[in-house]
């Protein structure tokens, strides 16, 4: 058993496809499955059901993939341990955040790293939080940003900032004459809120749990929106919104276009963390993210 052949095993596990994971690997298609059956046999076990244009990972192989990408970290980590001089902050790093929070955290962070780490390229990307999730357990992203609570084990978590959530209203709405909003007022008002599978949804109807398409016929859903989107429909007059703090005042519209209003206390809040493998090998570029992040959080 070679690390190479472990590499060739994670990547089709991975792809899914002997072509693509061969292209993954710069080998050719009868090297990268040569090499497949070989660990098979020596292993005793099938690793993957092959399909006509697929092939899938079996159940007892799970572990066994899992424990490869878990080896090829360390070997990773052995090299850097050989050479002194390898520089932590010169190797490519891949962080990826939720949709509700890219937007916002990354024009600031950016620039605080690249002049923090010039040499560092850095690849970044927003996605839901189970994406994330599988990419960060498969070593394909480095570190990702996401909102707690966030379980999971072999991962390190770092809160970076916490934000309360507000309502935005169109400037002449009703409520603009109140200092604050009840959770329960969302349901008499035509209320937009992301669809299923954003993280920042569950936390809305968290706070008011009979908002929901069963019970409120004025929600509207934006499947697989972003929070801009929320924010376009409220200044057409279209709703109202809940956005976090961060993603209060980021926009082109002029100051009379919308109105905030704090929620009554207990006012609802999430915290946003920094989670990265307990195995990754560069902890100097998981401290210089952390150090982007502003103590303060992004509101403003």
């Amino acid at each position: 058993m070679t690390l190479t052949e472990l590499r060739y095993l994670v990547a089709l596990a991975r792809e899914k496809h002997f072509g693509r994971a061969a292209d993954v690997c710069n080998v050719s298609q009868p090297t990268l499955s040569a090499a497949i059956k070989k660990l098979e046999d020596h292993l005793g076990m099938t690793l993957f059901e092959r399909r006509p244009r697929e092939v899938r990972v079996t159940a007892e192989a799970e572990p066994i993939i899992n424990q490869a990408q878990r080896v090829l970290e360390q070997a990773e980590l052995l090299e850097q341990m050989a050479d002194k001089q390898r520089d932590q902050l010169s190797a490519p790093l891949r962080i990826g955040a939720i949709f509700t929070v890219a937007p916002y955290l990354f024009p600031v962070i950016v620039p605080k790293i690249r002049k923090a780490a010039p040499e560092m390229p850095l690849f970044i990307e927003e996605n839901y939080t189970h994406v994330l999730r599988g990419k960060l357990e498969r070593g394909e992203l480095d570190a990702i940003i996401v909102a707690l609570p966030f379980s999971g084990g072999g991962l390190v978590r770092a809160k970076m900032y916490e934000e309360s959530f507000s309502v935005l209203l169109p400037a002449n709405h009703p409520w603009t004459s109140q200092k604050n909003i009840k959770p329960d007022q969302l349901l008499d008002e035509t209320l937009l809120l992301l669809g299923e599978g954003h993280c920042f949804r569950e936390q809305v109807l968290e706070l008011c749990p009979a908002i929901d398409s069963h019970k409120q016929k004025n929600l509207v859903q934006i499947e697989g929106g972003s929070l801009e989107t929320l924010r376009h429909m409220v200044a057409g007059g279209l709703g109202i919104t809940i956005l976090p703090d961060s993603a209060l005042h980021h926009n082109s519209y002029s100051e009379d276009t919308f109105a905030v209003r704090p929620f009554i206390k207990p006012v609802p809040m999430r915290t946003i963390a920094l989670v990265w493998r307990d195995s990754f090998p560069r902890p100097k570029a998981i401290e210089v993210v952390r150090q982007a992040v502003p103590k303060e959080g992004l509101s403003r």
